[in-house]
């Protein structure tokens, strides 16, 4: 479950831009990586809270490439200010991780000759009514092995809603392992909540998921897990539903975390 306004206001800026994990207490085939944009230049008078406000929601959506120069300001604005500087640090930290995964995992599809700025499920004729694989929900006990595009292959109005397919929605209450990369949406360290995203690269630099591959993923109370920029595999129990704030869809899958571990390589 969502745990308050912040968190619902950071999913949905998520979808609408577009360490150790272990838990603790408390196209055409690009020829070379993309240049994905160019640096953000911060207006000169963009500054105190109207800047606070601009980085926040940047960090926010996952769009680090925007976010890590504001939040370079900020820290210089911050000077002398211990407790404020630090937190702006961690949030320097995080962006600065996500983009060099970013770039490993662009590099990765380069070598493999995929092009990193395509959307990896949009209009695929998998997810077409006639074409799709229905979903079998796992036996008791067994656990749904799958990847966040094959859970989420089908067409989704994320305007309307109310056609998440049948079979999609017998998967709620069942166990599932998925990889993917984390954006933090409560803070960026002792983290309780995240949303588990596809493709790290995507949402740096402002291509965000649809909705369908958003899983918005809640630690066990009194538990968190510390950010890292790799893939991760995250096992819990599925829930499917649509949920709205303010009359607006900001998600259809939430996971109950029980493990997050570093996906293996390769």
């Amino acid at each position: 479950m969502m745990s308050n306004k912040f968190t619902r206001f950071a999913l949905a800026a998520v979808l609408a831009g577009s360490v150790a994990p272990a838990f603790g207490q408390a196209t055409k085939p690009a020829t070379k990586p993309a240049a994905p944009t160019a640096a953000a230049v911060v207006p000169d008078d963009l500054v105190g809270p109207q800047l606070a406000i601009r980085a926040q929601q940047a960090f926010s959506r996952g769009e680090y490439a925007t976010a890590l120069p504001m939040l370079r300001k900020m820290a210089a604005e911050a000077e002398g200010q211990p407790a404020k500087l630090s937190s702006i640090q961690e949030r320097i930290r995080v962006s600065e991780k996500a983009l060099a995964s970013a770039k490993a995992e662009a590099d990765k599809k380069v070598a493999q000759g995929v092009d990193p700025k395509a959307a990896p499920a949009a209009g695929r004729p998998d997810a077409t009514p006639e074409a799709r694989k229905p979903h079998v929900p796992p036996a008791a006990g067994a656990v749904y092995d799958t990847e966040i595009q094959a859970l989420g292959n089908f067409e989704y109005d994320q305007e309307k809603g109310g056609n998440i397919p049948a079979d999609v929605a017998k998967l709620s209450g069942s166990k599932v392992r998925l990889k993917g990369y984390m954006i933090p949406m409560d803070q960026a360290d002792n983290i309780t909540q995240f949303a588990l995203v596809p493709s790290l690269f995507a949402c740096c630099f402002g291509q965000p998921p649809q909705i369908q591959h958003t899983i918005v993923a809640t630690t066990p109370k009194g538990k968190s897990v510390g950010y890292t920029a790799d893939e991760i595999l995250v096992e819990g129990t599925l829930k499917v539903q649509e949920k709205k704030d303010d009359g607006y869809i900001v998600s259809v899958f939430e996971m109950d975390v029980a493990s997050v571990k570093l996906a293996p390589k390769g």
